[in-house]
């Protein structure tokens, strides 16, 4: 049995628990981070990730004239956070944020060298209610593998290692990985520690110290489990669902706190995708790619019937999900041609986006003028939920094929598009198809429109080959977990901390189990983690 005592015990080597450490060992406290994961996956999903961080009143708005304020971003989370009565503590958390995240999130980050794109973002605008009423999604220049790579290298300054493999038994830091939680340690009345085993040998292991500190993520990596939390607006799960969470974000350690007679809230109230499809190089069962959907596209229910309202991105995101999933089949396909692909459909994430994550101005400008084209390739040539052609009746032959049916009907189909490709060739478009007045909207902040086509038909013979995506529901983030209050201390169901247990990050739903509601305006899962990791911390340095 490998014993391990020390002043903090953290769980999860996420950007949460990276975070947690730095300022905990910038506090004087030794700390012992575990992890699950191999070493070289140290970062989680973090490094995996676009980079998109919510802030107000940053630079970069205010360079582009944008006006922001904490009080018009704190109505804008209400608003679409539709936060219930009993939402006590996700309401603390979701408040301290939006007023304190220029400082402790922004400034902070920029201070460790981090750059964001020069035009924040516009996305999640909302439908039936207002959600982003101006852009605040911040894009790091390096994607969060940068953001991942500079937390890493401070972390290795403060703990005195000259590369983080070595571990001296005097460092205030050890990193200790392939090490599964199945339970926490508890002695009269308190959380001393936590137990597992080691993943390669099978050995156990005990963990303990003056203050443990989940950070382990959601519960969004284990489909079952997305299953039996599925929020009851969205009717019966998916047949098929693909994920996109972290492989060992699978709520063991939110069983480990309910059996400690803590608080777990709102498991149902997930942030997932209607836009995902088989990762053709998968890590994981059910591996998916959440793309960024082109917004010129049709986007068409299993029978090739185009939706009515039409769904766009960029305007709420649960909602997409919500429609789709009341289909008979729940997933979708998306209509468009090469010149719109290149124009507008991204892969979400750092893995495709080359030219951002490496850094490199010149090929990312270059991307900008005429589309990523090495991206699209690969998804053509390697995405099995892609079919192409250079006509509308061989291209429906192909959608059906690949999903074993003829319920696509080309008829009905073509009909559609036709219909759709008329209305752009009116004197104002916009009054003839209400996905044109989307796209207008879209149009008018300038990233927008330099992503988004102005006026491109579907079938345009300059624009051939003709493009078919089949889209599947991607799990993706949990917006409920572990509740916490403004100290990150684990609360029970009398809202009684448990004395020396914490969470932050996605395991405590980025704060009070919960704070962002039943949407999120986005960039605030980077932001939350790093947010309630730093307020955490410095609440255990303090003694709290």
């Amino acid at each position: 049995m490998e014993r391990i005592q020390d002043d903090v015990i953290i769980i999860g080597g996420g950007i949460a628990g990276i975070v947690a450490s730095i300022e905990l060992l910038a506090a004087g406290r030794r700390v012992t981070l575990l992890d699950r994961d191999q070493e070289e996956n140290f970062g989680g999903q973090a490094k995996e990730s676009f980079g998109g961080i919510f802030a107000v009143g940053s630079d970069e708005q205010r360079r582009a004239g944008v006006k922001d304020s904490p009080e018009q971003a704190w109505q804008d989370w209400c608003s679409f956070a539709e936060f219930k009565e009993e939402d006590d503590w996700p309401q603390r958390w979701a408040k301290a944020f939006v007023h304190d995240s220029h400082a402790e999130v922004y400034r902070w980050l920029k201070a460790r060298g981090i750059r964001f794109l020069p035009l924040p973002g516009w996305v999640e605008r909302g439908l039936q209610r207002p959600g982003n009423t101006v852009p605040r999604f911040h894009v790091i220049w390096g994607t969060g593998q940068y953001l991942i790579t500079r937390l890493l290298a401070e972390l290795n300054e403060l703990s005195g290692l000259s590369r983080l493999s070595d571990q001296p038994h005097q460092t205030a830091l050890r990193l200790k990985f392939n090490h599964r939680i199945d339970g926490l340690i508890t002695d009269a009345g308190r959380i001393v520690g936590c137990h597992g085993q080691h993943e390669s040998t099978g050995h156990g292991f005990e963990a303990r110290g003056e203050t443990i500190v989940i950070a382990s993520g959601g519960i969004n990596g284990d489909l079952a489990r997305v299953r039996r939390h599925w929020h009851g607006d969205w009717g019966q799960p998916p047949d098929l669902l693909l994920n996109g969470g972290h492989r060992y974000a699978d709520g063991r350690l939110h069983d480990a706190v309910v059996a400690a007679t803590g608080c777990v809230t709102h498991l149902e109230r997930m942030w997932n995708y209607a836009a995902g499809v088989h990762h053709w190089r998968p890590r994981v069962p059910h591996h998916g790619l959440s793309l960024v959907p082109p917004r010129s596209a049709l986007w068409l229910n299993w029978r090739g019937e185009r939706f009515q309202p039409p769904l766009v991105s960029g305007f709420d995101t649960r909602d997409l999900v919500a429609r789709i999933c009341h289909e008979q089949r729940a997933y979708s396909w998306q209509l468009l041609n090469r010149r719109i692909a290149l124009r507008e459909l991204a892969i979400s994430g750092a893995e495709f986006n080359h030219a951002i994550r490496n850094r490199r101005v010149l090929a990312f400008m270059r991307e900008l003028a005429f589309g990523n084209r090495h991206m699209l390739d690969e998804l053509i040539r390697a995405c099995p939920d892609v079919v192409i052609a250079d006509t509308l009746p061989e291209l429906v032959a192909r959608m059906n094929a690949l999903q074993g049916d003829d319920a696509v009907d080309f008829e009905r189909l073509d009909t559609t598009v036709r219909a759709y490709d008329a209305a752009l060739d009116q004197d104002d478009p916009e009054n003839h198809d209400p996905q044109l007045r989307q796209l207008a909207e879209l149009r008018r902040w300038r990233p927008e429109r330099q992503r988004t086509c102005r006026r491109q038909k579907i079938i345009d013979h300059k624009a051939l080959p003709l493009m078919a995506i089949r889209e599947f529901i991607i799990s993706r983030k949990t917006l409920g977990g572990i509740r916490t209050d403004l100290d990150g201390r684990v609360l029970n169901a009398a809202d009684q901390p448990l004395q020396g247990l914490y969470a932050i990050g996605e395991a405590a739903g980025f704060g009070g189990g919960g704070m962002h509601g039943l949407r999120a305006l986005e960039g605030s899962f980077l932001g939350g983690c790093i947010y309630s990791a730093r307020r955490t911390a410095r609440a255990i340095a303090q003694g709290v």
